[in-house]
């Protein structure tokens, strides 16, 4: 069952598509708590664009092949034989372990750093100072 991507419920209901909808998505939920809509896209739509996509998932992180994988399947349809046909390299996904043709680049890897904010700072130790003494008084 699907979850709502913004606040984790699963209680989404399915949308009409307009007609224009209707070529670039496969459904379209609405969440009943927050009214969050979560878009199914078709297929195709992961053949465009700038980066590499797995055809299967449509995520960005997939990797490149030197030789094809005797254990994974290719991925078949019209789409990747003309990818191969058209000179793509060999990509590979390790969600759906599928193999598949494709031209564009991959996206490159983020790396998150963490993020230093003040209440972090407050716990790193202060420089040491020397303690206070109370005034003597030369009496």
């Amino acid at each position: 069952m699907r979850k709502c991507g913004y606040c984790g419920s699963n209680r989404l209901k399915r949308v009409h598509r307009t007609f224009v909808e209707r070529f670039s998505y496969l459904a379209i939920y609405e969440c009943r708590e927050c009214e969050n809509e979560e878009f199914v896209p078709r297929h195709y739509t992961f053949h465009m664009g700038d980066k590499a996509r797995c055809p299967r998932c449509g995520t960005l992180r997939v990797t490149k092949l030197r030789a094809p994988d005797k254990i994974d399947p290719m991925f078949p349809g019209l789409l990747n034989r003309l990818e191969k046909l058209a000179g793509g390299t060999l990509h590979h996904c390790c969600f759906c372990r599928v193999q598949f043709f494709d031209r564009r680049k991959v996206a490159p890897r983020t790396v998150l750093e963490p993020i230093v904010g003040p209440a972090v700072a407050a716990a790193e130790p202060a420089e040491a100072t020397e303690p206070l003494d109370r005034a003597s008084s030369d009496e």
